[in-house]
């Protein structure tokens, strides 16, 4: 489709939001967004330069002594009037998240717009108490905000993403430049439409869209940025490390996941099928954290099969507006490709396909892969290695507590997973056995104010809660 020639109904935001205005880009490049449910262009945004992120990092370096010297009290009613202008977007939010990245309306509305109010609200109550100083011997200790903060988030949880590092940098007294996924942008203009309403302070957040290797790479490699945040590929981690690494700056990295979910002889095993293929499908699959292995003890695990195939049976791909879709698109053709290759290479690799697959009935347009469960995959495989980021769930067997152990941690990364048992101790004896930065036992629910984050290759530092406002602070010594 040619933008120019675009329906009326076609989302165009046009503008940056540098120190508290709405302004013109350097340049007039635009970046075309699709509904990846129908293959259609339904938004532009600008294409931002290093030229912009120059003019809105210089904007949040300007506003940084006064935000930092801000009351902490004042800090919070800021953050809690934000939460009022965003919470009355939650409808819009929902709409939008189903357009551009194509969940289903339902998981829109409970997840994609609702978490990120329920981890600004919590924010609002931390910011308003930070952390007490201390006296070691003859110092005190003290945090103070570590600067200016370029955070780059991605396209599969677009606001809540964005929420889980501005809101705490903000509450620690930082300011931000912000660089959202060129997939999912338009859902960071209805944050900066509250942000503007709000009426935070000049710069003290601003908003440069644009591609990874222009914006982000200027946004990570930029003198007067002092912490970069990023959430990821690790590919792409490791790309913004080595940048950050050229100038002595920090970087909290939210990196990728291959997470086990273990089952145990005893445990309600068709509790913990139905839940651990939920949690696999989540977002279609396109969720970090996801158990994208399945553990299940050998005496159990053809029974464990029979579970999954029938769960995943009711993930219904479709439209992510009706309400009978339980499945959405995958975010792009690439990223529906890249799934699609996995799924070629585990069959290739001698797994054995017991749900969807690559013959599986899907909708006639729209980057779709269909729910697929796959058995007898090898811990080594690159099925059971590397993360598809798509609905595709490994379940392999183990013998032992040991073996099951042993099979979770191997892997390069260790951002999440889980443990069922009918006896908690031993749940919880696993639990402590696994390299991996979160663990639910028996199900138990996400915990927003909880320390968030991986072991190894899934990354560096911690979001969400007191954990999170600490990455955005610096440690000082006074001696007296």
């Amino acid at each position: 489709m040619d933008l120019a020639d675009a329906p009326p109904a076609l989302l165009v935001r046009r503008h940056l939001h540098v120190a508290g205005d709405w302004v013109d880009p350097a340049d007039d490049g635009t970046i075309p967004v699709e509904n990846p449910a129908t293959g259609e262009i339904v938004g532009q945004v600008p294409a931002g330069t290093p030229a912009d992120v120059d003019r809105a990092v210089a904007a949040a370096r300007a506003a940084f002594p006064g935000w930092a010297a801000t009351a902490p009290a004042e800090r919070a009613a800021h953050l809690d009037r934000l939460h009022t202008a965003l919470a009355a977007r939650a409808e819009d939010i929902a709409r939008t998240v189903a357009l551009e990245l194509g969940t289903p309306l339902k998981l829109a509305t409970r997840v994609q717009a609702g978490l990120p109010l329920t981890v600004l609200r919590g924010m609002v109550d931390l910011a308003a108490s930070p952390p007490a100083e201390r006296t070691v011997g003859n110092s005190l200790v003290v945090r103070e905000p570590v600067g200016v903060v370029g955070a780059i988030t991605p396209w599969n949880y677009p606001l809540h993403q964005v929420v889980a590092k501005v809101a705490p940098a903000l509450a620690a007294g930082c300011t931000v430049v912000l660089k959202p996924s060129e997939l999912t942008p338009l859902t960071a203009y209805l944050l900066f439409d509250a942000i503007a309403e709000a009426g935070l302070p000049p710069g003290v957040v601003n908003l440069v869209p644009g591609t990874g290797p222009v914006v982000g790479e200027a946004l990570a490699a930029h003198p007067d940025v002092d912490l970069v945040s990023f959430t990821g590929s690790t590919a792409t981690g490791r790309r913004i490390a080595h940048l950050a690494a050229d100038r002595i700056a920090r970087v909290a990295l939210e990196l990728g996941g291959k997470s086990a979910n273990v089952i145990l002889a005893d445990a309600d095993l068709p509790t913990a099928v139905k839940v651990g293929v939920g949690n696999a499908l989540l977002n279609s699959g396109q969720t970090c954290t996801a158990w994208t292995r399945m553990l299940v003890h050998r005496d159990r695990y053809t029974e464990a099969l029979d579970l999954a195939a029938a769960a995943v049976a009711g993930y219904r791909p479709g439209d992510p507006f009706d309400p009978a879709t339980r499945l959405g698109p995958l975010v792009s053709a690439a990223q529906a490709e890249r799934v699609r290759g996995h799924v070629d290479r585990a069959l290739a690799d001698g797994a054995r396909l017991v749900a969807g697959g690559p013959d599986a009935p899907l909708p006639p347009r729209g980057h779709f892969v269909a729910p697929t469960v796959f058995a007898d995959v090898h811990p080594d495989s690159a099925l059971a290695q590397e993360e598809v980021f798509g609905p595709v769930l490994a379940v392999i067997p183990f013998a032992d507590t040991d073996e099951a152990v042993a099979i979770a941690n191997n892997s390069r990364y260790g951002l999440a997973g889980a443990v069922w048992s009918a006896d908690e101790e031993a749940a919880l004896a696993v639990a402590r056995r696994l390299r991996t930065g979160q663990v639910d036992v028996n199900g138990g629910a996400f915990n927003p104010l909880a320390p968030f984050g991986g072991y190894k290759q899934s990354g560096l530092g911690r979001e969400l809660g007191g954990y999170g406002i600490e990455e955005f602070t610096e440690l000082k010594a006074i001696q007296r």
